[in-house]
């Protein structure tokens, strides 16, 4: 990974963006889908210095000293979540190749908000971000993935 290349990388596909919605007004070209996902997990490699695993890993993105961390991305409200994972790393993207880390820690914290819900059709629980928000303060220090690199 090159470190001084990434964030730059980042930053210049949301000035294109921009350019393009200024260019067209009224149209969105928002990055979102995989995209979105894809960048929230090299961010995180990049910022947390984790080691991401082969993309499409059920339930995990990365590691780190031994802990397997799943990597969430949004420019929403929302995230999904399929299985309950070791821990959770859940990111806000914005437009200048930044983020704001919404939840950093045990996965399980997130995943008990779920019991004794029905499985929706798609398989994939909906978490807000202001909940996720919420649930971090429940997280001591000691319980997150440290940030290596500052975000900014």
């Amino acid at each position: 990974m090159d470190r001084e290349h990434l964030p730059r990388l980042v930053g210049e596909l949301y000035r294109v963006v921009g350019e393009l919605e200024a260019m067209f007004p009224g149209r969105h070209f928002t990055p979102d889908g995989h995209l979105v996902g894809s960048l929230g997990e090299c961010l995180a490699a990049y910022h947390y210095g984790l080691e991401l695993l082969r993309a499409s890993s059920p339930g995990v993105d990365a590691v780190k000293d031994g802990r397997k961390i799943e990597i969430k991305a949004t420019q929403g409200t929302r995230v999904g979540l399929r299985s309950g994972p070791e821990h959770l790393l859940v990111l806000r993207l914005d437009r200048e190749g930044g983020f704001a880390e919404i939840y950093n820690g045990p996965g399980e914290i997130v995943w008990r908000q779920f019991e004794r819900k029905p499985k929706p059709s798609n398989g994939q629980y909906q978490i807000s971000v202001s909940r996720l928000t919420e649930l971090m303060r429940l997280v001591p220090p000691e319980a997150r993935v440290p940030m290596e690199i500052p975000n900014g």
